[in-house]
């Protein structure tokens, strides 16, 4: 297994800002042994554009766009993003990562992603899309589409999808996360954990490096969760050695104060996640003010 030896993650969209603007959304962009990889690309189309700038961040260098999912919420920027970077650099935000199921038909409502799909391939951007596992670049990795094996249901149950079998329930079935492997343990980044982050990290601990968790760093849709779930959550992250938790988007404020109480974590190991929040392997979680 390659563990990385350089990693920062920065926080560009989520609800809470230290800097630039807060929104109902989720990116950041992840900077691995001199590789950049922008992970989703928020809700409104000027939101990460904004905010890169707000924080003296060039993204024009950035070819690799990591989608966890569908929503607006995760992929609302890439086509404004991808317009503006190309002006200096042609290869910006040409390769796009997703899982199985983006581009399926869901009914009720139009799925976005197959509209972005048409105007992006015709801009000369690929898309890539996995059915399991594969490592993108050394150390770092793809899950693919998680498992449901506990049944920690992080989605609405109302919406359906289309697929070869019939309508079944959209369980959001493309949810995928980044996994990074480091000398203490993996990272991984997650957009919103419709999976569960439980599933997709004892996916990861299967499949993928079996090792206790560095950091947890993202949204987990807990927002909603009761109290006897995130106990039980709690409990599971515990066992797999979770060091840190940077809980932002839908991982609710009030459920990661629970679970920093319930894991036994300080302020500096779990903190709500803000825009400007920066993550390394020297000195772990830098948070803003106001998350603390």
């Amino acid at each position: 297994m390659t563990k990385v030896s350089s990693l920062e993650i920065t926080t560009l969209s989520t609800m809470l800002a230290n800097q630039g603007i807060g929104e109902w959304g989720y990116s950041a962009l992840i900077e691995v042994d001199g590789t950049k990889i922008l992970f989703d690309t928020g809700n409104r189309p000027e939101t990460v554009l904004q905010n890169a700038e707000d924080l003296g961040i060039d993204l024009s260098d950035v070819e690799h766009v990591f989608l966890s999912h569908h929503h607006g919420d995760h992929t609302g920027g890439l086509i404004t993003l991808r317009e503006h970077l190309k002006k200096v650099n042609p290869k910006a935000l040409s390769k796009v990562h997703v899982g199985n199921g983006m581009f399926s038909q869901r009914v009720g409502y139009k799925n976005q992603m197959l509209s972005m799909r048409k105007e992006l391939e015709a801009d000369g951007v690929e898309f890539i899309e996995y059915t399991d596992q594969q490592e993108i670049f050394p150390g770092v990795w793809i899950t693919g589409p998680v498992e449901r094996i506990h049944d920690e249901r992080n989605w609405s149950g109302s919406g359906k999808i289309i697929t070869e079998s019939g309508v079944v329930e959209d369980n959001i079935p493309e949810d995928q996360s980044l996994v990074i492997a480091t000398a203490d343990g993996f990272v991984l980044i997650s957009g919103c954990g419709h999976a569960g982050i439980v599933n997709t990290i004892e996916q990861i601990r299967s499949d993928i490096y079996e090792d206790k968790v560095l950091a947890a760093i993202g949204g987990f849709h807990l927002f909603q969760a009761s109290e006897e779930h995130l106990e039980w959550t709690a409990n599971k992250l515990m066992e797999f050695g979770v060091a840190n938790l940077n809980g932002a988007h839908c991982t609710g404020i009030d459920a990661l104060y629970a679970l920093r109480e319930l894991m036994e974590l300080d302020r500096s190991q779990a903190v709500v996640g803000s825009v400007g929040d920066h993550f390394d392997l020297q000195n772990g979680i830098s948070a803003g003010l106001i998350a603390k």
